[in-house]
């Protein structure tokens, strides 16, 4: 027989109104194997609420509640019953979250500000329900931007806010400390197409001339121009990775970190040269992601490249870039990104040709006088 969960009310002596959850037939935690019957949630209403506020404030509590009611029934008809884990429920996400900033980079502390304003600066495992992530979401479509709350955050930035927050998630759920994947149920925020930025072959080379305060920042930019990886897949590059290919050339056999899809990249000696001695562990020692911040923009600045904001992830953009417009078909391009779908290599197809056509423009005969 399938448990029904049911919301339900009582009141306390101190004369607010606390809701639980009624399991019938009971649960059976299967870590005590005790029976669990009622599942206070820790949501408490005012009796006799005052127009405004009051009534407005349980109506979002009922709401919260109900949430978590809907969401429990669906874990139970899945097996899942991590929510019986009091102690869990009761950690503080913020904690768990801040605890994770430093493996990742700045974006992630920007996610971790923006989260901190909308919770209040209280979270804890047992608020994270879908609805709860819903209300984030629409703040993040809605809210300003950190350092100039005069300006609205744009949309791409939340869409990529939000893709952490979800990856956050998806850890959480990963470590069992969130008994569902929420982002089974959650929306992503789709992104505007920009420009994409990208240097041209005048511009790669000058940046390949220009000395680096940090050796290794140079050496891993000027790899991902040559192979397309993205930063998080070069900082964890390791030498087992690298081998000869049967050709007799050298590849790169890696899991992406973005996709979790295993890729078998071929790449040039000259990206292979950008290694460095041959070794063991870590192939670009000492790289961070914080070099890609300011360090990285001094060194463009230096090269002279001042009329472009390219930040790391463009270096992935030019190699893209650079082989369409030397004649790689689209396919192979496609495979080279590991992009599931051509559609998405095809906006460099598009940026090439759009490039020519500026070129072509440019080329006038006197000067646009007929005659």
């Amino acid at each position: 027989m399938a448990t029904k969960v049911t919301l339900r009310q009582r009141e306390l002596k101190s004369g607010k109104i606390t809701l639980y959850l009624d399991y019938y037939p009971p649960v059976r935690d299967p870590k005590t194997r005790e029976y669990v019957r009622h599942d206070y949630l820790g949501i408490y209403l005012v009796k006799n609420p005052r127009p405004g506020f009051e009534k407005r404030s349980n109506k979002e509590k009922l709401l919260q509640a109900e949430a978590i009611r809907a969401e429990r029934e669906v874990a139970l008809m899945k097996g899942q019953y991590g929510f019986l884990d009091k102690g869990v429920r009761k950690m503080d996400f913020l904690e768990y979250f801040r605890n994770l900033l430093p493996d990742h980079d700045q974006k992630w502390m920007r996610v971790y500000d923006h989260f901190l304003l909308y919770c209040k600066g209280h979270c804890t495992m047992g608020e994270i329900t879908v609805q709860f992530c819903d209300g984030f979401r629409n703040y993040l479509m809605n809210t300003t931007q950190l350092r100039n709350e005069d300006k609205q955050l744009t949309r791409n930035s939340a869409a990529g806010y939000w893709s952490t927050f979800r990856a956050l998630l998806k850890i959480a759920y990963k470590d069992k400390y969130l008994s569902e994947n929420l982002n089974e149920d959650l929306e992503k925020i789709e992104t505007i197409e920009s420009r994409r930025q990208f240097l041209n072959f005048d511009e790669l080379q000058a940046l390949a001339d220009t000395p680096c305060s940090e050796p290794v920042l140079k050496a891993a930019s000027l790899f991902s121009c040559l192979t397309g990886l993205r930063i998080s897949d070069i900082l964890a590059l390791r030498w087992e990775n690298i081998e000869k290919s049967p050709d007799g050339g050298w590849c790169i056999r890696f899991l992406s970190e973005k996709t979790e899809a295993e890729s078998t990249l071929p790449i040039s000696d000259e990206a292979y040269s950008l290694c460095g001695e041959p070794g063991t562990g870590i192939v670009f020692k000492g790289l961070t992601r914080q070099m890609t911040q300011h360090k990285l923009q001094t060194w463009l600045k230096t090269a002279g490249i001042t009329s472009k904001h390219i930040t790391f992830h463009c270096f992935r953009h030019t190699f893209a870039t650079l082989q369409v417009a030397s004649g790689t078909d689209i396919y192979t391009v496609q495979h080279m990104l590991s992009h599931a779908s051509v559609s998405t290599t095809q906006i460099y197809a598009d940026i090439v040709d759009s490039s020519k056509r500026e070129a072509v423009s440019r080329l006038k005969l006197n000067n646009g006088k007929e005659g």
